[in-house]
């Protein structure tokens, strides 16, 4: 009838609604990658330690996060994504209640293990549901929303988060998930999906598991506390001995194992395989500016919480406007350029960190760097994420994206931790001079990534 304005299709209704849940739950793991760094300073005031402390409160959630993160991709294969994606959100609200009443800094260390664990569930769960619900440009589209507003929230995080220790207290900041994950978990009740059928023919690679987590485990551990022990102590000499052994050990039984949660054969895709060394590189450059940028302007700058947040503003302001639209362009064009340039732009914006003055001003210091770094990293985050799942199947979603995924939180994990070494100066507090040294290694391993996206990259046949 004309004039009767009919109603979407249940196609598009689904698709929109896929993408706000993906993104709505997704975001909490991301926020929670970054908002702990603007609160670090209040936590370290009330539960004491020093940056070692520091450190694991940042490293206890990468290193469950993203250890078991290639599990939470194959659970999500098994089970359905959309089941294990609800689970995921669901324990992550719990871990952050836990997190948030938390006694001492041992238990917090512990609980944001635990809301790594639940990180792992959700994060692949949610790439893998929109490459099952979208495909061709609209799914290239679909990845550059979710990598954009994700991007966003890892970036808007510090932000709020530093408005709450101001006005409140640390422990706010792991309450704001709650209302995030019953958004999320009644939009997935109205998508249904819940009841997916189990795949009789896969299983969760435990032994792999376990293995990987004490290897990863055990070699943070080490680079974390070498300040304080010393290269000879025998628990560091100790620490790295094992993890050698037991990620040798993991490494070769996922190359016998039928079901390996780590599929090596996927390595051989030219782009896979370069697209994750890459992701190595600019992730880690990533996590450690984020993460000592917040503590150098908190602690030499004299911050505030919020305001030390709010100085990254910026970068959640350029990525909600480019990052779409990369994602389209790489997909029109190919990837290649975007995942050489972007890195490279990032690094040499970084450099000017090198020289930071205790008493930085934002807008000649701070804020010009941090723009040339949010136009890099634009660049790159969509076309990188679109391009680690181009070369695999739909039945390898969940377990190509948990392998991204797992490499970014690795990433982090390990920058963090070897970096705090050089950003402590031989100690247990950020020295200015330690703070330089760290902003040199982080725009080194931003240009490193552009290297690699240049030399290894090949764009896809039209």
């Amino acid at each position: 009838m004309e004039g009767v304005q009919t109603a979407a299709p249940p196609a598009v209704w689904i698709g929109r609604w896929t993408i706000v849940a993906s993104i709505l739950g997704s975001s909490m793991a991301f926020i929670d990658g970054s908002v702990v760094n603007v609160a670090l300073p209040a936590i370290q005031h009330d539960l004491g330690g020093g940056l070692a402390t520091q450190q694991w409160v940042v490293d206890a959630y990468l290193l469950t996060l993203g250890s078991l993160i290639l599990v939470g991709g194959s659970l999500g294969d098994i089970f359905g994504e959309v089941r294990v994606f609800a689970l995921g959100v669901a324990s992550f609200a719990g871990a952050s209640v836990l997190c948030a009443i938390a006694p001492d800094a041992p238990s917090l260390i512990v609980f944001r293990g635990i809301q790594g664990v639940a990180g792992a569930l959700l994060t692949p769960a949610s790439l893998a549901m929109l490459t099952a619900t979208f495909s061709g440009a609209a799914r290239g589209n679909a990845i550059g929303l979710w990598t954009s507003w994700t991007g966003i929230s890892f970036i808007v995080g510090p932000t709020l988060g530093g408005w709450l220790v101001d006005v409140s207290t640390w422990r706010v900041i792991f309450l704001i998930n709650i209302p995030i994950a019953a958004v999320t978990l009644l939009i997935l009740m109205r998508l249904g999906g819940m009841h997916q059928a189990r795949r009789q023919d896969l299983r969760v690679d435990v032994p792999g598991a376990l293995l990987g987590t004490a290897g990863l485990g055990l070699l943070v551990a080490g680079f974390i506390e070498q300040p304080q022990l010393g290269w000879g102590d025998p628990l560091i000499v100790g620490a790295f001995a094992g993890s050698i052994v037991l990620l040798g050990a993991f490494v070769a039984y996922e190359l016998h194992t039928p079901m390996p949660m780590l599929p090596l054969r996927l390595f051989r895709l030219r782009n896979f395989s370069v697209t994750n060394v890459e992701t190595l590189s600019v992730y880690g450059g990533l996590s450690a500016l984020s993460t000592f940028l917040t503590l150098f302007l908190i602690e030499f700058g004299g911050y505030s919480a919020l305001h030390a947040g709010l100085s990254l503003l910026p970068t959640t302001i350029v990525m909600f406007f480019l990052s779409p639209r990369m994602g389209r362009l790489s997909m029109q064009y190919g990837p290649r350029l975007f995942m050489s340039l972007g890195p490279v732009i990032a690094g040499i914006g970084v450099l000017a960190y090198v020289r930071l003055p205790e008493h930085p001003s934002y807008w000649v210091d701070i804020l010009p760097a941090l723009f040339a770094f949010a136009v890099g990293l634009s660049l790159t985050v969509a076309p990188l994420t679109t391009t680690v799942l181009a070369d695999a199947g739909p039945g390898d979603a969940g377990v190509a994206s948990g392998v991204n995924n797992a490499v970014a939180r690795i990433a982090g994990l390990l920058a963090i931790a070897v970096l705090g070494i050089a950003a402590a100066g031989g100690g247990d507090h950020l020295t200015a001079h330690g703070f330089h040294v760290t902003m040199a290694a982080v725009s080194g391993l931003l240009v490193c990534g552009g290297l690699i996206g240049a030399i290894g990259i090949r764009n896809p046949h039209p």
